[in-house]
């Protein structure tokens, strides 16, 4: 796992969204939380969740924040890709979320450059602490689904 941890189990979301049905019905879902609330932006961190972000920016007409791992060392050197301006709304999604570790990365690289994150959205939690992260960042977090649910 990222967080250093094994396991007995993977799931490969990443697969599953090179699949158009499954990435176009993820978009759909994650949508359908999101559309009465007031948002600028939908953000996904590389590299799982772009492509999830991509699809919800299409769908809900959101533009679109690409948040790198690290800043590059060359060209523009931006750790976010896309207009971020100073007090934007922001929902943030993710592919598999374990502890919560990659994704808050994530979302403070968004606060910390002036992006106000109203909502973490993950595909698959696997319950082993997102939530209790999340809530002490105050971050309200919604997965589509969770790993009790496949078991």
């Amino acid at each position: 796992m990222a967080s250093g941890k094994k396991s007995n189990y993977y799931v490969n979301m990443k697969k599953a969204i090179t699949y158009p049905e499954i990435l176009s019905a993820i978009a759909k879902l994650i949508t359908q939380k999101i559309e009465d609330e007031n948002l600028d932006k939908v953000a996904g961190p590389a590299l799982g969740a772009v492509p999830i972000a991509t699809a919800v920016s299409l769908e809900s007409d959101l533009p679109l924040l690409m948040i790198r791992k690290e800043q590059k060392g060359y060209g523009t050197s931006k750790l976010i890709e896309g207009d971020l301006d100073e007090g934007d709304e922001i929902v943030v999604v993710e592919d598999v979320t374990t502890s919560g570790g990659s994704l808050l990365k994530a979302i403070k690289a968004i606060q910390d450059n002036g992006g106000v994150v109203k909502k973490a959205i993950s595909v698959v939690d696997r319950l082993e602490g997102a939530q209790e992260t999340f809530e002490k960042e105050g971050v309200v977090f919604e997965p589509l689904i969770s790993v009790d649910e496949f078991f």
